[in-house]
C-alpha cells in the first residue's frame, strides 16, 4: 500500500512538472528577455553584439577590458538555451578554469528565472527543464569532436595554444547541426587564428565587434572614469599593454625577451595548479623569488616528466610584507607533500645569505643563487631555451603571462643582456618560474631530497 501511495506521488510530481514545463515562455526577443526577465539595459554595443548573434552564424567579439562582454555573453547563451529545446552549448577557453568561469556567470542569472525552468546547475554544466544544456569542456580538440552542439563559444580565443586543432574540432561537431560559433578575446598573438578572423578575407562570413576603452566608459558602458584613469596610470610605462586591453588592438613591444607567440604555446588549456595541502609523487624542483616592501615573494614548483618535460604545477605570490620566516614557513610545508625534491633555487640578491641559511636548516636542498648582471642573462635565456623548444608547458594563467611578456631587454657594449620591466610592473612570479627551471639541469642540480611516507 505504502508502494502505491509513493508511486501516485511520484506521477502527480511529474505531471506537476511537465504542466509547469508547458506554462514557461521566456521572451523570444534576446533584448526583450534581458530587460524584463534579467533586469539590465544593454548598452548600445551590446545590443550590436546581440544583434550579430541573432541574424549571424559565426561572430567575433574583440572588446577592451572591463567591457561587459562576459556578462552579455552569458546572457545570450542562457536565452538561446530557454527558447530552444533540446539544445547543447558548448563553452571553451584557454584553459578548462576560463571556461567554467562562463558557466558561474550563467548560473548567476538563473535566480532570475522559475525554479521550473532548468533541473540542475553544476560548476560545470547546467540542465535546463526544456532538455536543452549548457557544458564547458577542457581545451583538447578531443573532447570537443565528440558532442554534437548547437552552438559553441570560444572566451579568449587569443590566448588559446592550439587554436587551429580546435577550430577544426568545433567545426566538425557543429557541421550536423549547422550551429553557430561565437568567439571573444582581448588581443594578444598576430600569428593566431583569431587575428586572421579579423584581418584576412577567408573569414568575410563573420560578423566582427571591435569595442575600444572610449565605447565603454560610462555613461555609454560599464567601465569607470576614475577607474579608467587608474589602468591609465598603472600602464603608462607599458603602452604596448594598453593598446592591446584598452584598444582592443595588435601590438608588440621589439623589446620583449619572451614574444607572445612564444609564451601562447608553452599554454596548455589542460593543466591546472596543483593546491598546497595536495600529496604528490614524482620528481620536482622549486624556485623562491624573495622580495618584502616593494616587491612580492613568490614560490614556483616545476615537475620533472620522464620525457624531460619540465611542468609548471604550483605558483603562489605572497602579500607584501610578508615576514621572510611566513615564506620559509610555507616552502617547508610545501615541499614536505612532495616525494622528491630535487633542487631548491632561492634569489638571495640584495638580502644576504642569512635568509638562505635560516632556510637551509628546514628545507633540504636549498641552494642561494645572487642574480648578477651575468646570471640574470643565464636564467632567463635558459628558460626562453626550454620555451623555444617545447619543453616547458604551464596553465593558462592571465597574470603570470602579464610578467612574462612585460620582461624587457637591452644589448649592452660588451655585448651582454641587461633586462628590466615596466615601472608599476612585476616579475616576481616570472622569476621564481625561472630559478625553478634553471634548478633543473643536471650539472646545477645538488643532490635531490626522497622522503618515505
Amino acid at each position: 500500500m505504502r508502494n502505491l501511495e509513493k508511486q501516485t506521488q511520484q506521477l502527480e510530481q511529474q505531471i506537476k512538472q511537465k504542466l509547469q514545463k508547458k506554462k514557461l515562455k521566456f521572451q523570444e526577443n534576446p533584448l526583450d528577455f534581458f530587460e524584463q526577465t534579467l533586469g539590465f539595459k544593454p548598452t548600445d554595443y551590446q545590443k550590436q553584439l546581440t544583434n550579430f548573434f541573432v541574424e549571424k552564424q559565426f561572430v567575433a567579439a574583440r572588446w577592451c577590458r572591463q567591457s561587459g562582454k562576459s556578462h552579455i555573453v552569458a546572457a545570450l547563451l542562457l536565452h538561446y538555451a530557454l527558447i530552444r529545446p533540446k539544445t547543447s552549448i558548448g563553452v571553451v577557453g584557454p584553459s578548462y578554469r576560463q571556461a567554467k568561469l562562463i558557466i558561474r556567470k550563467i548560473t548567476a542569472f538563473l535566480r532570475y528565472l522559475p525554479k521550473s525552468s532548468y533541473l540542475k546547475a553544476r560548476k560545470t554544466i547546467i540542465y535546463f527543464s526544456n532538455d536543452s544544456v549548457i557544458e564547458c569542456f577542457p581545451n583538447n580538440p578531443d573532447t570537443i569532436r565528440g558532442p554534437t552542439l548547437h552552438l559553441v563559444y570560444w572566451d579568449e580565443m587569443n590566448f588559446t595554444a592550439n587554436d587551429e586543432e580546435m577550430y577544426d574540432a568545433i567545426l566538425f561537431t557543429l557541421g550536423t547541426t549547422n550551429g553557430k560559433f561565437v568567439c571573444s578575446s582581448t588581443p594578444w598573438s598576430t600569428d593566431h587564428l583569431f587575428y586572421r578572423i579579423f584581418n584576412h578575407p577567408d573569414y568575410s562570413d563573420f560578423a566582427k565587434s571591435h569595442i575600444t576603452w572610449k565605447d565603454a566608459t560610462e555613461p555609454d558602458g560599464p567601465l569607470k572614469k576614475q577607474i579608467l584613469e587608474k589602468i591609465r596610470r598603472q600602464l603608462k610605462s607599458d603602452p604596448w599593454r594598453w593598446h592591446r586591453e584598452m584598444e582592443a588592438e595588435w601590438a608588440e613591444d621589439e623589446s620583449r625577451y619572451f614574444p607572445q607567440e612564444l609564451i601562447t604555446k608553452c599554454i596548455n588549456g589542460t593543466l591546472t595548479y596543483s593546491s598546497f595541502i595536495d600529496r604528490l609523487s614524482g620528481r620536482f624542483c622549486v624556485g623562491v623569488d624573495l622580495g618584502k616592501k616593494r616587491d612580492h615573494s613568490a614560490v614556483a614548483v616545476v615537475q620533472l616528466l620522464n620525457n624531460g618535460q619540465v611542468r609548471l604545477i604550483h605558483l603562489h605570490r605572497f602579500k607584501l610584507g610578508t615576514p621572510y620566516a611566513s615564506v620559509i614557513g610555507y616552502i617547508k610545508a610545501l615541499t614536505d607533500r612532495y616525494l622528491t625534491v630535487e633542487a631548491i633555487y632561492v634569489d638571495q640578491t640584495g638580502i644576504g645569505e642569512y635568509v638562505t641559511e635560516d632556510m637551509t636548516t628546514v628545507v633540504s636542498n636549498t641552494r642561494g643563487v645572487v642574480l648578477t648582471s651575468r646570471r640574470k642573462e643565464e636564467v632567463l635565456s635558459h628558460l626562453r631555451e626550454l620555451m623555444q623548444t617545447c619543453k616547458v608547458s604551464m596553465p593558462y594563467d592571465s597574470q603570470l603571462i602579464a610578467e612574462i611578456h612585460c620582461e624587457k631587454y637591452e644589448l649592452t657594449k660588451d655585448g651582454h643582456t641587461k633586462f628590466s620591466h615596466p615601472e608599476g610592473t612585476h616579475d616576481d612570479r616570472l622569476w621564481a618560474l625561472a630559478l625553478a627551471c634553471m634548478s633543473t639541469r643536471k650539472t646545477e642540480a645538488p643532490s635531490r631530497l626522497i622522503r618515505a611516507w
